[in-house]
């Protein structure tokens, strides 16, 4: 079986074929920014179908809106002014897009495998573990994602919910410095404690659960988070393959990943012949090819 990410060729090792991938998927990334700045940046409805421009947009307006009501009665004119800087902010938007992406990567995992996106089977035993501190952060994690759900439901962005570099971000914007302030603790950084806490575990996406399947995944690749969600998207397939590899996963392992992902994805013949070292050198541009 064949995969539009590797199309036949008549005389290609399976190293070529995984960089003709990679160039592919390199391309896609670069220009996912700035093609959504100028979506966003556009006054026209018309422009805002697809689900996922949308979702963006709302996500940003709504920060604007919880940022100027932060610094006192919210108005129109604030808010419209604010949420166009933040718009233009590219951090912002990539990470806007970002967590759109997350949760409708979180909606098709319930869909298609029937994973809860609050409550994975990794965090429900975490909530049974005898020791007080694992069992409440993984109490503190479950509310937080059950609160990243609904947020995306309804298009909103809470301050408290950005890493700090995005929150300084926006204050610098022109946003109220009283924004974040005694909120629940942040989602990120609690997915960030347990997946360092669990390690290669959070890299079983059916057992994890999507999110702390994506912040094991940013650690593995030494990316940052918001990086690694693209990484899920099937354009990106060949990437996500080498990341696993190269951090240790077995070629089934990855199979299973994949097929939950990409049920029509399909790995190149010999894709078990690669050790995780030549993984990691196609990832980093190291090596070309190995010789006939």
């Amino acid at each position: 079986m064949t995969s539009a990410a590797f199309p036949a060729i008549r005389e290609g090792e399976v190293e070529s074929r995984f960089a003709a991938g990679l160039a592919a998927a390199e391309r896609t990334l670069a220009g996912v920014s700035p093609t959504l700045r100028g979506l966003l940046a556009s006054d026209d409805p018309a422009l805002f179908s697809d689900r996922l421009v949308a979702q963006v947009r709302g996500q940003l307006e709504d920060l604007a809106w919880r940022l100027v009501e932060a610094g006192g009665p919210a108005n129109d004119d604030a808010t419209v002014e604010l949420a166009d800087r933040l718009i233009s902010e590219p951090t912002l938007v990539r990470h806007a897009h970002a967590l759109a992406l997350e949760f409708e990567l979180a909606e098709r995992l319930a869909a298609r495998l029937s994973l809860d996106p609050v409550l994975p089977p990794l965090l429900q035993a975490r909530i049974a573990s005898p020791d007080p501190e694992t069992a409440a952060t993984a109490k503190d994690l479950i509310a937080a994602q059950a609160r990243f759900v609904q947020a995306q439901r309804r298009g909103e962005l809470a301050p408290a919910d950005l890493p700090g570099e995005l929150l300084d971000a926006a204050l610098s914007l022109g946003a109220s410095a009283h924004a974040g302030a005694d909120e629940p603790a942040n989602r990120l950084a609690l997915l960030e404690r347990v997946a360092a806490d669990v390690g290669g575990e959070a890299l079983d996406l059916t057992h994890a659960g999507g999110a702390l399947f994506v912040t094991a995944l940013a650690r593995a690749a030494g990316i940052d988070r918001d990086a690694a969600v693209l990484v899920t998207a099937e354009a990106q397939a060949p990437r996500l393959a080498l990341i696993l590899l190269a951090g240790g996963a077995r070629p089934a392992a990855i199979e299973r990943t994949l097929f939950a992902l990409h049920p029509d994805f399909a790995l190149p013949e010999g894709f078990a012949s690669l050790s995780a070292e030549r993984a990691a050198a196609l990832l980093a541009g190291a090596g070309g090819p190995a010789p006939a």
